[in-house]
């Protein structure tokens, strides 16, 4: 199992079946920089336009359509001392008749301490003026390529992945997503030091990070949504647009993994989801919407 350090020469604003950047055997780990959302590296200096542009594709051997590509985040480094977010909430999340009292909207730079893990307002509002945030690092756009040869934007999301936004996946979780191209075509980028459920301002506090991932595949292990696991829970996770509907495809894929890695039939679940289950909002700002569908490990025993 092989270290490879991807240095990117070309980025993606699409999560497609393009030509791969990097060829990796399964098991592998890739470490890489990443840019920040509207495409400026760890320099400040701009590479691509936005939106949330990706490092990849990387082809992993042996990934065929039907499989799952398991990819263990296991380490996220800031690369810079600066992030960006809105300044204002997003039109979607507030009552129609209170949009046209929202001031305008801007945008706000954050120092981030490299060295104590912290993000400060870098001209902190009225009410702010000592909020310092300790950093936790999250993936907001990655996945592989969709079925179909489809290419679609890095703005949204579905069963490959895409911009799911949801704050669990940072260092120690691990993702499976469903391979619908052959070598899986794995993406990677729009990194955040910190965001809160539902990505409501339209940013976590953008930045560079460089990131390292491991790479496997898991053979004829057929996902319809991406899955994932950290140290004490297991999640679905549904991407679609309207908000219940991001849920139900979570709910599904839970039931799938509670049934073929769990053994428990449909009733089973059912009670057990009804009343144990966590529902986590991901993004609720770009044009599909993410729900993740979340069990403690403490209720569950593989079989």
């Amino acid at each position: 199992m092989a270290m490879h350090r991807f240095v990117p020469n070309t980025y993606h604003n699409v999560i497609g079946s393009l030509p791969p950047a990097l060829h990796v055997a399964d098991g592998d780990t890739v470490v890489t920089e990443t840019l920040d959302a509207a495409g400026y590296d760890k320099n400040e200096i701009r590479q691509i336009s936005g939106p949330n542009p990706m490092n990849g594709p990387i082809f992993v051997e042996g990934a065929e359509p039907g499989d799952s590509l398991k990819v263990e985040i296991l380490a996220m480094v800031p690369t810079r001392d600066t992030g960006f977010t809105r300044s204002v909430v997003a039109a979607n999340v507030i009552d129609p008749q209170d949009i046209r009292a929202l001031p305008a909207g801007e945008k706000a730079i954050w120092q981030i301490d490299r060295q104590n893990l912290t993000a400060r307002l870098a001209e902190p509002v009225a009410g702010l003026e000592t909020l310092s945030l300790p950093l936790a690092p999250m993936i907001g756009c990655f996945g592989v390529a969709p079925s179909l040869g489809q290419a679609i934007s890095t703005a949204t999301s579905g069963e490959f992945g895409g911009n799911m936004d949801y704050r669990l996946l940072g260092p120690g979780t691990t993702i499976w997503f469903p391979v619908a191209a052959p070598g899986a075509l794995f993406f990677l980028g729009d990194c955040h030091a910190v965001q809160g459920d539902g990505e409501i301002v339209g940013t976590g506090i953008e930045t560079t990070f460089e990131v390292t991932v491991r790479l496997s595949v898991e053979k004829k292990k057929t996902i319809t949504w991406p899955r994932g696991e950290t140290a004490e829970d297991i999640f679905t996770i549904g991407n679609a647009r309207p908000l219940d509907q991001a849920l139900q495809h979570a709910t599904s894929e839970m039931l799938r993994w509670l049934g073929s890695d769990y053994g428990l039939d449909k009733t089973a679940a059912s009670h057990l989801l009804g009343q144990v289950v966590r529902y986590d909002v991901g993004n609720v700002f770009d044009p599909a919407y993410t729900m993740a569908c979340r069990v403690s490990k403490s209720w569950l025993k593989r079989r």
